[in-house]
């Protein structure tokens, strides 16, 4: 009988084992509530099969799964499992006594449907509490039963007899205690097995993170243990450090002690920073030049934050060449930039003796004889052409705000094309104008874009001779507008177009060469792009892209920062 009594305590915590199986071998871990389910029904069969009884009633623990499953698993698991012990009962029922317990199970159902909301959530104790709480009604409700079975059968029931229905009776608080510790000690094992795969997974994504950006960095990165073996080394580090590595792959400098790279610690910078690293130097760092570049090397310190001992060292290479070659041309920058200014301020004041001194010679020339009126007229034209160059480069040299307005292109084209054409009659030359049939208006500056339209078609006339044809053509994009100006002229060779908008290149023999760097001014203050193509022997073209946004977006600020200065 003790042996039996045994045998049921092991099936009603039957599905305590099974969960730790199924925990230890399953991952993922899915269909739990379906486990659940069949695993406490098995139970509640199992137990029905290896009942003891006393004299005609039954002992078993049935209600063991049928209350833990029903806590656990939720609603729809309560009322399978209470469906599946009524229909059992009634399956194996010997007497009316067993629809006592067919309604017991029944009262059972709201009781546990309180308390299961929640109840993962609870601790322990309160956990216990609650169980223990309705092990007390199922044994109200057995106690209920016996007494009905005892009413009709007047068993005569020995002293052992009656001892060992009261202990089996009893022992349901030790299952019940037994079933709740170990599903906790399941679901406690359960929660730290996920947090620790979220912290696994967290320390993972940012190993990862570390790793990409060490070896996407343009930094040249090693990492030695506090043995000074090599932990990490990335391609950077590799390719500045070739010559020291001979060659080797990262896979091959892995694992390897760190003095593989130098041949003497002393005379090695490496070498050095990483043996004063690892003897707690917390941060070492020395400039080298090799081979015409300069390197910026850091040796650190890597320490347990929590108990402060050396546990590796690391040594960061950067290639600070180009840098310190960026740092020495603003210098540079800065210097013809003061240079430029001081520049336009002479200039501009140089204007005013030269009007002067135009002025003399103007009266001069009217008072000399016949025959020198030739000189007076080259001096003349050659101051002219000096307060020309003057005024070219004070239009480039000036960062002034250029005040714009919405306007049509054509409308400027057109208001300039009769001082173009007779240009051109002059030269013996001819214009064509191709006007798109639609163009978006701009925000443009008149005085400027005029400019620019002059410099571009005179640029074209000069390089063309008797004959020529000169093209003016506009387009209307989406995005942009576009005017090219095209010549038949001889074509600019390929070596000179890489310079055409530096300024003072020139490709004529009394060009100042502020003419297109003018005009890249104009443009890019417009918001655009001027582009030259161009073929020896064919002509050339000049395309200038308005861009409808940039134009807008340029205008918007010239006029916020005209209001400020105002």
């Amino acid at each position: 009988m003790w042996k039996l009594m045994l045998l049921q305590f092991l099936v009603a915590l039957l599905p305590v084992f099974v969960f730790q199986i199924w925990f230890d071998f399953t991952k993922p871990r899915k269909n739990i509530l379906i486990l659940i389910t069949s695993v406490c029904a098995s139970s509640i069969i199992m137990a029905l099969c290896i009942c003891s009884e006393v004299q005609g009633f039954d002992l078993d623990y049935r209600y063991v799964p049928m209350i833990i499953g029903s806590l656990y698993g939720g609603s729809a698991i309560m009322l399978t499992l209470t469906a599946i012990f009524a229909v059992s009962q009634w399956a194996f029922m010997h007497g009316d006594w067993g629809w006592i317990e067919i309604g017991g199970a029944l009262l059972l159902l709201p009781m546990m449907y309180k308390f299961h909301k929640g109840f993962l959530n609870l601790s322990q104790r309160r956990k216990l509490m609650i169980v223990l709480s309705l092990t007390t009604a199922v044994l109200i409700i057995r106690a209920s039963s016996f007494m009905y079975y005892y009413h009709v059968k007047h068993p005569q029931l020995t002293s052992s007899e009656l001892t060992h229905l009261i202990l089996h009776e009893l022992a349901y608080f030790l299952v019940m205690w037994l079933f709740v510790v170990f599903s906790e000690s399941l679901l406690q094992r359960e929660r730290i097995a996920h947090q620790l795969k979220g912290v696994t997974n967290n320390y993972r994504i940012e190993v990862q993170k570390l790793q990409q950006f060490i070896d996407e960095t343009p930094l040249g990165v090693i990492f030695v243990d506090s043995y000074g073996v090599i932990t990490h080394i990335n391609e950077m580090a590799i390719h500045l450090l070739r010559d020291k590595v001979g060659g080797k792959t990262r896979y091959e400098l892995l694992g390897q002690h760190f003095t593989i790279m130098y041949d003497h610690i002393e005379k090695d910078v490496l070498g050095r920073l990483l043996h004063q690293a690892l003897n707690g130097h917390k941060l070492s760092t020395e400039y080298v030049e090799e081979q015409g570049k300069i390197y910026l090397n850091s040796g650190i310190c890597v320490r347990d934050i929590q108990n402060n001992t050396i546990i590796g060292a690391a040594l960061i290479a950067h290639d600070i060449t180009e840098l310190n070659r960026l740092r020495a041309e603003l210098g540079r920058m800065e210097r013809l930039s003061l240079v430029g200014q001081m520049a336009a301020s002479i200039t501009h004041e140089i204007r005013n003796p030269m009007a002067v001194i135009r002025g003399f010679v103007q009266l001069m020339k009217e008072r000399s004889p016949g025959d020198q009126q030739g000189y007076y007229r080259i001096v003349m034209d050659e101051l002219d052409r000096a307060n020309s160059i003057i005024n070219d480069f004070l239009s480039l040299a000036q960062n002034r705000i250029v005040e714009k307005e919405k306007c049509s292109l054509h409308v400027i084209i057109n208001d300039i094309m009769p001082l173009l054409m007779a240009d051109a009659n002059m030269r013996g030359q001819s214009i064509e104008l191709h006007l798109a049939d639609r163009i978006p208006t701009l925000m443009l500056n008149e005085k400027e874009m005029k400019q620019l339209i002059l410099n571009l078609a005179r640029n074209g006339m000069e390089a063309m001779d008797q004959h020529g044809v000169l093209r003016l053509e506009t387009t209307a994009y989406p995005d942009y507008v576009e005017l090219c100006v095209t010549d038949s002229g001889s074509g600019i060779p390929p070596e000179k177009l890489e310079r055409l908008f530096e300024p003072f290149f020139t490709t004529k023999t009394r060009g100042t060469g502020l003419g297109l760097p003018l005009c890249l001014s104009i443009v890019e203050g417009h918001g655009g792009e001027i582009a030259v193509d161009s073929k020896e022997g064919t002509g050339t073209t000049f395309k200038v892209k308005f861009y409808r946004n940039r134009n807008y977006i340029g205008a918007t600020t010239a006029t916020a920062a005209g209001m400020h200065l105002a």
